[in-house]
């Protein structure tokens, strides 16, 4: 291609050949943004499930110390005071009900379950993230959408009753408590959610999370010269 002009100056800032040193071509260059854009929309939702259970886990935090002062107040009236209440006997239970399912979310965010698995550990990042991935969309994410699905009647029935406690002198909104029920796997569906998608941004980028935040290692049984220590 010749470059001369009329005039006799170089001209050849109209015209470009494309060749193997210049790189992608446009139509890589523009799938290459795309996938950049949908990867950043998945970050985008991974923060926005991550804070919201974060802040879930805050407030039900502090369920715990309700729970242990209903226990203290339940076990000094009854060894004490020689008296009973059904209703704080209740009160129990349903703190700790609205501690595990609220909370179970927050907890898989901070990979707080135990995992019972002598292979996931000795797998490099990358796989983790793979087995991370496939665990979710196979076995975590169908399993809170039944528990909310299989939870419908269950809990809408007890609103349309208006149910209570069968005990003489329990507490009352029985219902509410078991609307804990689908709101807690609907929390655990979204980190589920956030779940797979940072775990497969994390097999896109060979392990690495691009996020800047590392997995804390899961909770694992005592070694037996722990166990011998103890």
């Amino acid at each position: 291609m010749s470059c001369d002009s009329p005039s006799g100056k170089p001209n050849c800032h109209r015209y470009h050949v494309a060749s193997a040193e210049d790189g992608p071509t446009r139509p890589v260059a523009a799938a290459n943004r795309k996938v950049i854009a949908e990867l950043n929309v998945l970050r985008k939702f991974v923060r926005f499930v991550d804070g919201l259970n974060e802040r879930v886990g805050s407030v039900v935090s502090w369920f715990t110390t309700l729970l242990v002062l209903t226990v203290c107040l339940d076990v000094f009236t009854r060894y004490f005071l020689r008296r009973s209440s059904v209703a704080v006997q209740e009160l129990e239970w349903h703190f700790f009900a609205v501690i595990f399912l609220l909370a179970s979310a927050w907890a898989l965010k901070h990979n707080k379950h135990v995992r019972v698995d002598v292979l996931y550990m000795n797998f490099k990042p990358r796989n983790q993230a793979l087995v991370n991935l496939i665990g979710s969309l196979l076995f975590l994410l169908p399993f809170a959408v039944i528990a909310i699905w299989s939870s419908q009647n269950f809990v809408l029935n007890s609103f349309r009753i208006g149910e209570v406690s069968p005990d003489p002198g329990g507490l009352p909104a029985r219902y509410i408590l078991k609307a804990m029920i689908p709101l807690g796997f609907s929390l655990i569906l979204l980190q589920g959610l956030a779940l797979a998608a940072r775990s497969l941004d994390r097999f896109i980028h060979g392990g690495e999370d691009p996020m800047g935040e590392e997995d804390e290692p899961p909770p694992r049984g005592l070694t037996a010269r722990e166990e011998d220590a103890v």
